[in-house]
C-alpha cells in the first residue's frame, strides 16, 4: 500500500482525483529545486481550505451553542488557530508526506514546522472540498477537529491569552502591555507577522501568526509562559 493510499485510509475518503490530495502537500520550496515537477505547490488549496473550514466551524458553533458572538468568536479561534490545525496535521502523520526543498526542511524550528503543518492541514481541507463536496468535508472536520472542542472548553483554551495578560500586567505591575510588529513577509495571500509584546521597554515575548491579531495572541499567550502569569 502507497503512503498515500495510507493516508487515505485515515482520511476514510478516497479521492477521485489523486492529485488534489497530493499537490496539497507540496510545499512553495518544492518547486525552487524542481523545476519540472507536473503539479502545483498547496497555497491556493490553503486559501480555499481556510475558508471551508471557518466556515464549517463557524456553522457548527451557531447551530449548536446559544451564546453571544464574542464567545462563538472566541471558541472558533481556538478550533482554527495554527497550534491546533498543527496537532491535528501531526496525528494524520502528513509532516513525512509533504514535498519541501532539502533546505526547507533542514532549518526549520519548530514553530516554522508548525506554521507549514497548519497550512498543509488547510490544504488537505481545500483537497477534500474540490474532490468530495461540502458534506464530505463537513463530516471530516467534524469527526478530526471538531470533536477536540470538549477539550477546549474544559480546558478554557478559549480564553484570550491578551485580555488575560493586560489584566495580570496591570494588576501586578502596573503596566499596560503594547503590541509591536517586529516582521512582516510573505506574498499578500500568505503574510507571516512577527509580534513583540512590551512591558514599557522590556520585550517580554514574540509571536507569530498569519494576521496582526493572531501574532499579537501568540505572543501573549508566550508571555504568559515567560511570565508565569498562567
Amino acid at each position: 500500500m502507497s503512503t498515500q493510499e495510507k493516508l487515505e485510509q485515515k482520511l476514510k475518503i478516497k479521492f477521485e482525483d489523486k492529485d488534489l490530495l497530493r499537490s496539497a502537500l507540496v510545499h512553495r520550496s518544492y518547486l525552487n529545486e524542481h523545476k519540472t515537477f507536473a503539479l502545483d505547490h498547496n497555497e491556493r488549496l490553503e486559501f480555499l481550505g481556510d475558508a471551508v473550514l471557518e466556515l464549517i466551524v463557524t456553522e457548527y458553533l451557531f447551530r449548536t451553542y446559544p451564546n453571544p458572538e464574542g464567545e462563538l468568536t472566541n471558541w472558533r479561534a481556538s478550533l482554527v488557530n495554527f497550534k491546533m490545525l498543527a496537532a491535528r496535521a501531526e496525528d494524520l502523520g502528513l509532516y513525512p508526506l509533504l514535498s519541501m526543498s532539502k533546505g526547507e526542511a533542514r532549518d526549520q524550528s519548530p514553530k516554522a514546522r508548525s506554521y507549514i503543518m497548519a497550512n498543509a492541514y488547510e490544504a488537505l481541507i481545500g483537497a477534500i472540498y474540490l474532490d468530495q463536496g461540502l458534506e464530505v468535508t463537513r463530516e471530516f472536520i467534524g469527526w478530526h477537529l471538531i470533536t477536540e472542542f470538549q477539550h477546549i472548553l474544559d480546558k478554557k483554551l478559549y480564553e484570550d491569552p491578551k485580555s488575560t495578560f493586560q489584566e495580570k500586567a496591570q494588576e501586578l505591575v502596573n503596566v499596560t502591555p503594547r503590541y509591536k510588529i517586529i516582521k512582516e513577509e510573505g506574498p499578500d495571500h500568505n503574510k507571516k507577522f512577527t509580534v513583540g509584546v512590551y512591558l514599557e521597554k522590556e520585550l517580554v515575548a514574540t509571536g507569530n501568526g498569519s494576521s496582526k491579531q493572531e501574532a499579537e495572541l501568540d505572543a501573549a499567550a508566550a508571555a504568559l509562559e515567560a511570565k508565569g502569569w498562567t
